[in-house]
């Protein structure tokens, strides 16, 4: 976190010299303080998000490839006028334990195209989805999989 603070105290500064450096380092390290005693912020939630970070990465990279799948499902739908498509609510549940991971979850099933998060009431989704089969095994995607292992790593 003070590395973040620092990064955009250089960035919201402008220009970098030796005067607003040095008081950049002074301002963020006091304010890295007051976030530690007075915001319940610790050095260890840093190393955790840090140690994290290839995690991160992997589900970035596996929305953006599930998305273009779901793109070139989409385009072969709409460019195959004999292809008939089945639009379909669906109802599931996950075992997430956080919410943060829960609404991630629904926020990646939006972006996927063909699939829609109507509403997120605790654990159980309403997904609507162009084809039924854009809705076969969501309970257990690689969204869910991963969103666990980030759970878990903490």
């Amino acid at each position: 976190m003070y590395l973040i603070l620092l990064l955009l105290w250089f960035i919201f500064s402008g220009k970098i010299t030796l005067e607003i450096a040095l008081f950049g380092l002074v301002i963020c390290s006091w304010l890295y303080w007051f976030m530690t005693k007075y915001m319940d912020y610790n050095v260890k939630k840093d190393i955790a998000l840090i140690k994290k970070i290839p995690l991160f990465l992997l589900y970035g990279v596996t929305l953006v490839c599930e998305v273009i799948k779901s793109n070139l499902a989409v385009i072969r739908i709409v460019l195959s006028p004999g292809l008939e498509c089945e639009p379909t609510f669906t109802t599931f549940q996950t075992d997430l334990k956080t919410e943060v991971a829960r609404v991630t979850l629904a926020n990646s099933i939006t972006l996927t195209p063909g699939t829609y998060t109507c509403g997120l009431e605790g654990n159980t989704y309403t997904v609507h989805a162009l084809d039924k089969k854009f809705t076969e095994g969501i309970d257990e995607s690689v969204f869910v999989k991963q969103l666990r292992k980030l759970e878990e790593s903490v």
